[in-house]
């Protein structure tokens, strides 16, 4: 009887047993087919285009700091002394050409000691003729004896000194002439004017300065580099000068200065920039000595992801998802960005449509050309 009742009791448990196996098996059967419906029912989060790292010479360069000034500036000053500025006709920012007039002075009072001054060479060469004459006839009394030795010396000497005093008249008229031309202030070479001090109707005293100008409009990058860096610059060197707007400026290294700051141990550049309009003397600006080219892979700028301060790439999976990898970056070229560890030369990564992408996001991948936009929601 107790062995009818533990053969019952066994079956009654192997039947839940069974039961229970069933009821799992269904349910898992029920997942998956959930699971896979709903694979195959989900939407791309955005479409994309893809790209390879590609292999490209890079070029390797250094950056210092430094000011933008100018090649040489020239101070134009007053010459004369005394005379009221009567008329300015430069200004800050102009360009000037060499002997082009930047201002005038009131010229009456030169000119009155001008013409004072010729008819002082006039009166002096009056003189002299009449003493040449004196002394032209007392030598040809000499023979005759009606008149001294003493007194023909006499005339001889009245003529050497009216001819000086003719030399000295002349030469007080030509320093007068010169005075004149100087109540015209010139320009001395070719340049842009870069300050103005004078005022119309100032009274100038000789020397006072006038006017700065940058001469032949030159503009030199005075970078600072350390004594360990000298030995990576040479004179002709190409550098990219970077102003504090962005805008670039091609330059050549015209002189390395032959001493070291004693406190800074720093090493003076001196950078011929070429003619440009966004380069300004006084400006601080960073720029780029050009050390030749090493190989490297890089990628679309786009592609490349900057979060909480570190740089990532978004790779694609065979699903059509992708992953979220970091990356470092190296140089920059004009069309890409260096990646030097975290992707292979083989590796398919989201190029257009990066930075709105998360980790493990489906896309969806277009042709190069067609826009990455989001994907319609339902």
């Amino acid at each position: 009887m107790k062995n009818m009742t533990h053969r019952k009791h066994a079956l009654i448990a192997a039947s839940l047993v069974a039961v229970a196996v069933a009821v799992t098996g269904l349910a898992a059967i029920a997942t998956g087919s959930a699971t896979e419906e709903k694979s195959a029912t989900a939407k791309p989060a955005l479409t994309v285009t893809t790209t390879r790292p590609a292999p490209s010479a890079i070029a390797a360069t250094f950056g210092a700091t430094g000011n933008i000034a100018a090649w040489q500036e020239a101070i134009i000053g007053a010459q004369v002394q005394g005379l009221r500025i009567n008329d300015v006709r430069a200004n800050v920012g102009d360009v000037v050409r060499q002997g082009q007039v930047l201002a005038t002075f009131a010229a009456e009072t030169v000119e009155a000691e001008l013409a004072q001054s010729r008819a002082g060479v006039s009166e002096a060469e009056a003189a002299l003729a009449e003493a040449q004459a004196n002394a032209d006839r007392a030598r040809t009394l000499d023979a005759t004896g009606a008149m001294s030795a003493q007194q023909i010396n006499q005339y001889t000497t009245a003529a050497k000194t009216a001819e000086a005093r003719l030399n000295a008249a002349r030469a007080m008229a030509k320093v007068n002439q010169m005075r004149l031309a100087q109540t015209e202030v010139r320009a001395p070479d070719d340049g842009t004017v870069s300050a103005r001090l004078a005022t119309v109707g100032a009274v100038v005293q000789s020397g006072q300065e006038l006017f700065r100008m940058v001469r032949k409009n030159r503009l030199e990058w005075r970078a600072e580099v350390t004594s360990s860096e000298l030995p990576k610059i040479a004179i002709g060197q190409k550098v990219t000068v970077t102003t504090p707007a962005g805008d670039t400026v091609a330059g050549t290294v015209r002189m390395i200065a032959p001493t070291v700051d004693p406190l800074t141990r720093n090493v003076q550049i001196f950078v011929d920039l070429a003619a440009n309009r966004f380069a300004k003397a006084g400006m601080f600006a960073r720029g780029e000595f050009m050390l030749g080219k090493t190989n490297g892979l890089t990628i679309p700028p786009q592609a490349l992801v900057m979060r909480d301060g570190f740089a990532y790439v978004f790779l694609l999976k065979p699903d059509n998802r992708v992953q979220q990898v970091k990356v470092q970056a190296g140089r920059r070229t004009a069309d890409g960005v260096e990646i030097r560890e975290g992707v292979q030369s083989t590796s398919v990564i989201v190029a257009q449509g990066a930075g709105f992408l998360n980790d493990g996001d489906l896309v969806k991948v277009v042709k190069v050309g067609q826009p990455a936009t989001p994907a319609a929601k339902k």
